[in-house]
């Protein structure tokens, strides 16, 4: 009798007319073994479950147990075949092939049974129609027909490796996958067309468009999808699918990873060694092209890879990434913890540091390839936009992480360095973020607290900003000092500049009278107006012709060989020298130099 595994009769399949004789025998001979109560002389051990069966019927079909049973193991009672693909249930429907009985062969179990019967070397070379050329039958004709079909049977050859390698089932079903998906009218349009869908679709922040392959895809195990993938990638598949089958393979891969807190949750260690290498496949599998990839979803993976610790080059990978976009980035998907222990900031600073980095990197090239290229010599390009995205972003940053206690110093001011100065015409965000960190860090001395204000620039904060930053106790001296001259300056020039533009708005408006009157005036009344200006010349010409003529008497009245130089004329300020003379002694004036050589020095007791 069989045992735990005993053999019921399933679902009978339609066999053609000339299979129809040998089942029905088969089946005949089955049925006659258990109706006899034939006793079983074999047992097969497979996947862990014992099968108590007859020799005959696995001799028959089997050339791997008739091996084993004719010859010199003849009298052999125990098979051991833990090593069976598909173990138990591959071996259950083998045995009820052996038997005659029919069972439903379907896209979940055909790949374990084809590795089973190839394993079990179940070819026509022991019986017609055998168990080998039936499976290869349904894999050809059916299996291997639509792109949902080949990913369940690819699916199902995850635990049958190296066998299904080996028979070819695994590439089979990559092809047929591959080439279903290019049937595709949207993955066949041009790469052109469908960046510009993607970027668009980035910009306005909607969610990428999903291809219906991408969802049957999400099933298998990452080594399969990556070859897929790469397939795709070869035959022509275009940047936008590639993110897009990537993005919600990946989410739904991890969707039950939590990763958003500071503490690591304990996870098992080979759980964590498989999303540890679905993060790294994934990464690698990422389109090249700018904007193919949502920010903040690259943000996400960096968290994840964090979390994970992934490798170095996985994580450089994706900061340069986002750097590529940070100006799409927000304050959020900077937020990233630092998953540490030993002291270090809530949020991983280090990181934001390398990334903005990477930005300026870029955009610096891009401008100086531009300028190279395109603009002349004394061009100055304006601002982009994405600097002061950049820096607006990097000022709420500041200002987020500036109330952490482990916040040191040096990486406030590093991160804060790295906002280019023409990015930011106002620094009311730096001045905000300075604030607030100098409020977090009350015990600061003077030279820490000027070194935390070294990255404002007092020129550049608002009228508003001034006013507070003017009765802020928390800055140092010289800073409040800096902030009033620099207000005092800016309503000095404000005031200035009020009375220029009323100077200019008067004279405007004599011109406007002048040109009414010369307008309504008649042609003998511009004639005397003419006359009278031409007069009014002629005599301050002759003004100035007469001071020019006094000037020069006065310099011939010198002579120039006496050497004596003029008498001085008794003015207020040589009367105030006098009088001043007589206070202080050693105060000489110049007519009595002669009388001061001549006098006798004379020591005068101070009284």
């Amino acid at each position: 009798m069989m045992g735990g595994g005993a053999l019921q009769e399933a679902v009978p399949t339609v066999p053609t007319t000339k299979e129809q004789l040998l089942t029905d025998a088969m089946k005949r001979t089955g049925e006659w073994i258990f109706s006899q109560e034939i006793p079983s002389d074999i047992t097969v051990a497979a996947g862990g479950a014992i099968f108590s069966l007859h020799k005959f019927p696995l001799v028959s079909k089997s050339g791997y147990i008739h091996k084993l049973l004719v010859g010199q193991d003849a009298d052999l009672s125990m098979i051991d075949l833990s090593d069976l693909p598909g173990g138990a249930e591959a071996f259950e429907l083998a045995a009820k092939f052996c038997y005659g009985f029919n069972f439903e062969i379907s896209t979940t179990n055909i790949a374990m049974l084809r590795c089973a019967a190839e394993y079990l070397e179940m070819t026509d070379d022991y019986a017609d129609a055998n168990l080998v050329a039936r499976t290869e039958a349904y894999i050809n004709e059916a299996a291997m027909k639509t792109l949902s079909s080949a990913v369940t049977v690819l699916h199902s050859c995850e635990n049958l490796l190296p066998i299904a390698e080996d028979l070819k089932i695994v590439s089979r079903c990559i092809n047929v996958v591959v080439s279903e998906a290019c049937k595709d009218s949207q993955f066949a349009t041009s790469d052109r067309a469908r960046s510009n869908e993607s970027v668009s679709s980035i910009n306005s922040q909607i969610k990428p468009m999903i291809d219906w392959w991408a969802e049957e895809l999400v099933v298998l195990e990452i080594g399969f999808y990556q070859r897929v993938l790469t397939e795709m990638k070869r035959i022509g598949l275009n940047q936008g699918s590639l993110g897009a089958a990537l993005m919600f393979y990946a989410q739904k891969s991890l969707r039950r990873l939590e990763c958003f807190g500071r503490s690591r949750r304990e996870i098992e260690q080979r759980k964590e060694h498989e999303q540890r290498i679905l993060i790294e496949t994934i990464v690698s599998l990422l389109p090249t092209e700018k904007n193919t990839i949502p920010v903040s979803f690259l943000c996400w993976l960096l968290r994840v890879a964090i979390y994970l610790e992934t490798t170095i080059a996985c994580r450089l990978d994706l900061e340069q990434r986002i750097g590529l976009q940070l100006e799409q980035a927000t304050l959020d998907d900077l937020l990233i913890p630092s998953f540490s222990y030993s002291g270090d900031t809530l949020f991983d600073v280090d990181t934001v540091h390398r990334i903005t980095v990477n930005f300026l990197e870029q955009e610096k090239h891009c401008e100086l390839e531009t300028h190279f290229l395109y603009a002349p010599d004394d061009y100055l390009s304006p601002v982009p936009t994405d600097f002061m995205n950049v820096a607006r972003l990097l000022e709420n940053y500041l200002a987020e992480t500036a109330p952490d206690a482990n916040m040191t110093i040096a990486k406030f001011t590093g991160l804060a360095k790295l906002i280019p100065e023409q990015a930011h015409p106002v620094d009311d965000g730096i001045y905000r973020a300075i604030d607030i960190y100098l409020k977090a860090h009350p015990s600061l001395n003077d030279l820490e607290r000027k070194k935390v204000c070294s990255v404002m620039d007092c020129k550049k904060l608002s009228p508003e900003a001034c006013a507070h930053a003017a009765q802020n106790e928390r800055l140092p001296v010289h800073i409040i000092v800096q902030v009033l001259y620099f207000e005092q300056h800016r309503l000095r020039n404000a005031i200035s500049r009020t009375f220029m533009e009323g100077d200019v708005s008067q004279r405007s408006q004599k011109m406007h009278n002048r040109e009414v009157v010369s307008a309504a005036s008649s042609p003998c009344d511009e004639f005397w107006a003419l006359h009278q200006e031409n007069q009014d010349l002629k005599l301050e010409v002759a003004r100035m012709r007469i001071r020019l003529s006094n000037l020069e008497k006065d310099q011939t009245g010198m002579k120039p060989g006496s050497g004596k130089p003029p008498l001085y004329k008794k003015t207020l300020l040589n009367s105030v020298s006098k009088k001043l003379g007589k206070f202080n002694p050693f105060m000489k004036l110049p007519d009595q130099t002669t009388h001061a050589k001549h006098s006798k020095i004379r020591r005068h007791s101070i009284s």
